[in-house]
This record gives C-alpha cells, sequence and structure tokens, in this order.
C-alpha cells in the first residue's frame, strides 16, 4: 500500500471522528441550552404547580333574569410519583363510592395518550371528576390516608330553567382536538360544547390562576413557595347578558309541544333575538355533570333529532313569506308598479303549465295580492323578469340580477347569528340552472320559486330577518342571541345596519299589504289585535303534509317585534302559523297574554301532529 494511501486514509478516519464529536457536542448544547424538557422535570420535582380555575361567566336573559351560573365541584387529581404503590384500593373506592371496575376505568382513561396527551407521572392528573358535595366531605375526611391524591375545587354549569337549550348550549371535558386548537386547555379542563356556551367561550372561560407549592426532596408539599409572590389569581369570566326574553321563550316552547318546528323573533331595530325555540327540545339541566355523557348519547341517538336546532340548521322552503321578496324584487327592477293587475285564474295558466291558487278576485295588483297570496301574480312578475330579455339580454343575467337582491335581503347564505352551525340555505343562480338543465331553461322552467317552493330553501332565522327587514322598510341588524358581554362591547357586525337592494318605497306597499292580510286577507285572525300586526301566511308544499308557515311584525309602524313560525306538516299557513304568532306578538307587546289568548295558548299547546316516520 502507497503512503500516501495511508496518509488518505488518515486524514479520513480522523475527520470522521472529528464530525462525531462536533454531533455530540451540539446535542450536549441543545439539550442543556435550547431544551427545557431537564428543567421542566427538575421543577417537577421542586415544585407543585397547582392550577386555580377561575368560575365561568354567568348568563341572564335580557330582563335581568338568571339563565346559568355556577356550583362548586371537585375533582380528584393524583401526581403518581407521590403516591403508594400499594395504597388500599378497596378502601379508596368504598371512600368515593365507586366500583373497583369503575376506578380501573379512570386510571386507563388517565394513562390512554389520546384522551390525556399530557400525562406524566411527575405532574397532577385527573383521575375523577365532578364529585358530589357528600363524596367530597367523605374523602377530605380520610384524604390522609391517600398521599399522592388531591382535591381540585371547580365549578360546574346549572341551568335555571328548562327552556333555550338550543341557545344556552352546554359545557364538558375538553377532547384532544379541543387541546390542540388551543393551548389554554389541558385534559380535563371543559368547554363550551355548543350554543353561545361554545361562541363566547373565550369570554366565558375567564383565565387560570396557578399556584405554586413546594416540595421537599420526598415529594411532600411543605407549603406556598416564596410565600406565593408568584402566585396568580384567576381571572373570572364575562357575564353575558342574552337578547332572550325568558317568559317568550318559554311560551314558543309551549305552543311547539308535540311539533316539529321552530319561533324566531326579532326586535326589528337592534337585531336582537327575543325567543328562538326549535322543537322537540330538551331540559338543558340534563347536559350537567357526570350524566351528560349518557344524556348526550340518548339525544343524539332520537330519531327525532331533539339537539338539532331547526330555528338555524332547517333549510326548509319558505313557501308564500317568500313572495314579499318578489314583490320588492319586481318593484325595484321596474317589472311591476303598484298598479299593475296580473290574472289568477284558480292560479297561473300559461302555455299548459299550471300552477294552482285558490279562490279570489281577479286580476289584482301587488297589495291585494299579498293579501290574498295570490299565487298566479308572483308566478306571472317572475316570468316577466326572467323572461325580458330586452332589459336584460339573457336569462341568465335576469336570474343574477334576482339572486342579488334575495342575497341582499339576507338570504343564500348564513347571516352570521352569534351561534355555530348555522346553515346558509339555497337562492339559485343562473349556473345552478345551467348545470340542471343542459337543454335551456326560462322563467317558465323555474316558476315554482316566485311562490318560495323548488329549490329555494331558508332557515326560519332568515324569514324571521326578512320581517324584520320589511319592519325597518329595507335594513336590519345582524340578528344576535346575546345583548350584552361584560366591559366589552359586541362585535360591530352586531350593530351594522345591512341594507337591501330594495328601495323604502317598495317596502312601505309590501307593508300595507301584509297589513290588509292581517285585517280581512290570509292572516285575519290578527284582526282582533289592537297593537296593528301585519302578517303573511306560507304553506310549503312537502312530500306528506304541507308545512305551516308564517311572517310577521308589529306595530306596522316603529315595530316591536318580527315573528317567523314554522310548523312541519302542520298544513295551511292559517292553521298553527298564524296564531301562534299572533300570541308571540302580543306576549312582547303586552307583557301578557289575555284571558282569551291563555286559553287559546292551552288549546295549541295540547295539540298534537301525528308525524310518521318519513317526517323526520
Amino acid at each position: 500500500m502507497k503512503a500516501s494511501d495511508l496518509e488518505y486514509r488518515k486524514f479520513v478516519v480522523g475527520g470522521v471522528a472529528i464530525l462525531v464529536v462536533v454531533v455530540y457536542i451540539l446535542r450536549l448544547l441543545a439539550l442543556q441550552l435550547m431544551s427545557d424538557d431537564y428543567k421542566k422535570n427538575a421543577d417537577s420535582n421542586a415544585f407543585l404547580k397547582k392550577v386555580d380555575y377561575p368560575s365561568r361567566g354567568i348568563i341572564t336573559d335580557r330582563n335581568g333574569e338568571l339563565m346559568v351560573y355556577n356550583q362548586p365541584s371537585y375533582d380528584i387529581m393524583v401526581v403518581e410519583n407521590e403516591a403508594r404503590d400499594h395504597f388500599d384500593t378497596l378502601e379508596f373506592c368504598r371512600t368515593l363510592n365507586i366500583t373497583l371496575d369503575e376506578f380501573k376505568g379512570y386510571v386507563a382513561n388517565m394513562h390512554d395518550k389520546h384522551r390525556n396527551p399530557g400525562y406524566s407521572r411527575y405532574t397532577e392528573q385527573m383521575l375523577i371528576s365532578q364529585l358530589s358535595d357528600h363524596d367530597f366531605s367523605v374523602f377530605q375526611e380520610k384524604a390522609y390516608r391517600f398521599p399522592g391524591f388531591y382535591v381540585q375545587r371547580r365549578s360546574i354549569r346549572q341551568y335555571e330553567y328548562p327552556y333555550a337549550a338550543h341557545v344556552l348550549g352546554d359545557v364538558a371535558e375538553v377532547s384532544p382536538a379541543d387541546i390542540e386548537a388551543d393551548d389554554y386547555y389541558q385534559p380535563g379542563d371543559y368547554i363550551g360544547k355548543l350554543g353561545v356556551e361554545r361562541f363566547y367561550e373565550k369570554q366565558l372561560r375567564g383565565v387560570k390562576g396557578v399556584q405554586i407549592l413546594l416540595r421537599d426532596a420526598h415529594g411532600r408539599v411543605q407549603g406556598s413557595y416564596q410565600n406565593g409572590a408568584l402566585d396568580q389569581k384567576p381571572i373570572p369570566g364575562k357575564n353575558l347578558t342574552l337578547a332572550i326574553d325568558k317568559d317568550l321563550q318559554a311560551l314558543a316552547e309551549r305552543l311547539l309541544e308535540g311539533k316539529i318546528g321552530s319561533v324566531v323573533a326579532i326586535e326589528p331595530q337592534t337585531g336582537d333575538v327575543l325567543c328562538m325555540a326549535s322543537s322537540p327540545s330538551y331540559d338543558p339541566r340534563m347536559m350537567v355533570g357526570r350524566q351528560r355523557s349518557k344524556s348526550h348519547r340518548e339525544l343524539s341517538l332520537n330519531p327525532w333529532k331533539p339537539l338539532l336546532n331547526r330555528s338555524i340548521m332547517g333549510q326548509y322552503p319558505p313557501g308564500s313569506t317568500f313572495k314579499t321578496t318578489q314583490g320588492l324584487t319586481f318593484l325595484s327592477e321596474g317589472i311591476i308598479t303598484d298598479k299593475t293587475p296580473y290574472p289568477c285564474y284558480h292560479g297561473f295558466v300559461f302555455k299548459g303549465l299550471r300552477v294552482g291558487c285558490h279562490g279570489h278576485g281577479s286580476p289584482l295588483p301587488l297589495v291585494p295580492a299579498i293579501s290574498t297570496s295570490c299565487n298566479g301574480f308572483f308566478c306571472w312578475g317572475l316570468y316577466h323578469m326572467i323572461n325580458n330579455t330586452a332589459k336584460y339580454g339573457t336569462v341568465q343575467n335576469a336570474m343574477n340580477t334576482w339572486r342579488d337582491y334575495l342575497v341582499s335581503m339576507g338570504f343564500g347564505y348564513p347571516l352570521g347569528v352569534d351561534l355555530p352551525g348555522e346553515k346558509r340555505g339555497l337562492i339559485p343562480n343562473a349556473q345552478f340552472y345551467d348545470n340542471a338543465y343542459k337543454s335551456g331553461w326560462n322563467g317558465l322552467t323555474i316558476i315554482s320559486i316566485a311562490i318560495g317552493q323548488g329549490e329555494v330553501n331558508a332557515t326560519p332565522l332568515q324569514i324571521a330577518n326578512l320581517g324584520a327587514t320589511i319592519a325597518n322598510r329595507g335594513y336590519f341588524i345582524t340578528p344576535h342571541v346575546v345583548h350584552a358581554i361584560e366591559g366589552e362591547p359586541l362585535d360591530s357586525i352586531y350593530t351594522t345596519r345591512r341594507y337591501s337592494k330594495a328601495p323604502k318605497w317598495a317596502y312601505d306597499l309590501i307593508a300595507r299589504g301584509m297589513r290588509s292580510a292581517a285585517m280581512g286577507g290570509t292572516c285575519k285572525a290578527l284582526a282582533h289585535y289592537d297593537f296593528m300586526p301585519c302578517g303573511k301566511t306560507g304553506t310549503a308544499q312537502n312530500k306528506g303534509h304541507d308545512h305551516s308557515v308564517f311572517m310577521g311584525f308589529a306595530p306596522m309602524d316603529s315595530a316591536r317585534i318580527a315573528v317567523a313560525v314554522y310548523v312541519e306538516n302542520g298544513g295551511w299557513g292559517a292553521t298553527y302559523g298564524v296564531p301562534i304568532g299572533g300570541l308571540i306578538m302580543e306576549k312582547f307587546i303586552k307583557g301578557e297574554l289575555s284571558e282569551a289568548s291563555e286559553r287559546k295558548a292551552t288549546e295549541i299547546q295540547n295539540r298534537r301532529i301525528n308525524y310518521g316516520e318519513d317526517d323526520r
């Protein structure tokens, strides 16, 4: 072997050795200077950092009635490194009134890295949550027998009334996804899961505090570190004042008993949601404490879907309530004037197509067409708009113009209510129909959308918001269920006016039509009220019995309340929609129901609709 080869190998071996040494040095530097893993382990031996949980913000209704508050609760925490390996397990179980199998299940959950990704033998871990006062007292007397086990004081939610479950929501233990999404949380923490509790979680939860306790070499707690100088006190969550009127909510839920549907009421000038009832519902007090998991499972398996908030998640044909939007659009686009008459031969009859209608005078202009809910009038209006190529050039341009009006009125997209899970409904555009009808389409092809049928869908909240927009003569404020947040302004979207494309004078005509409907048209059951209600019925076609729909507001000028009622398979709008809507308006405006109205409310409450499996 040549000397030069030996010399080369010497350099290679030396270089490799130097590289290995450099890698080890860099790793040691990383561990000692840049990684705090060892520091954390050392700290966990010397200190016990005990979390102080803040009290969650309370929730009241618009009148200051307490709806949600806190009660003390106690969790059993364990530092396994401190716990004796051979402590009396059976005595521990007897003390907490649990079985040995239950104890093993709690331990298994604590060790489960998926359920509890932050598990460590050296830090406090949640073992058992939400002890009752009695179990806590018994454990406190015997706590000295179980070293390494500690009591963590918490609070759990209590719901004062059996109402507004879908609005309020509930609180439960965080999931791994919650922990991953927000480093505020650690295993065993609670978080809002639904409703206001979820949407306003960051305001309600407050800020955690911490106590730093000093431990000796054996892990025994010796007291506060530096006499508590480094401790941080928890900051309570912010209180919420709902826009909901508790008594109005109770009435709405009462009137929906035995029915599937929704009642939504809005204060037009503010966008405050005065009530939001969805049926079937459930008692929010079911979703408290250790029974929550069982209750939630039972509700989720119920075929009638009581967990579904139909007010914002139900997507229904709006039926004849939608005719108001059509009148606004046709007026604004110059398709009609307030005097334009259209015929109705018991419906719209043209080129072999017939859309039926009930008997009334014919021909007639806009205001009586709304009052009598004439199908023929609004079908003619849509046909003359969509097929007006002289004005729009193509049916596609006409259709998208139509769509833009509806979107400006709050349809086709989520309104932005302060609740999770709101659906958008459906307002079709030209592309939708181009995809559906490859061979072409025109106003006759899609005529049913003129009367709120066909492809059009809306949520009850959107229908109530339509009533609020008409009451305001052309604008709405995004509906919201929270009226005020302690020490913090509402998001600006809940205080900003959103204007429709239709002008005020067009809304004046629609309001006149709705007032006429209440005086002697399809909503004549409202005629006896002295607060000048305005209304529009809807009978939404369905594969089974029709849905009963109502949209209205009162008084006619300077309205205080707008209401939407949707009762699935309830038949004519006048059967359920109108009387329920009238009672809701009376309760809010008058403060109470008259004796006659109370009898009517009881009669409606006791009516049951016989739903079959296909109606679910």
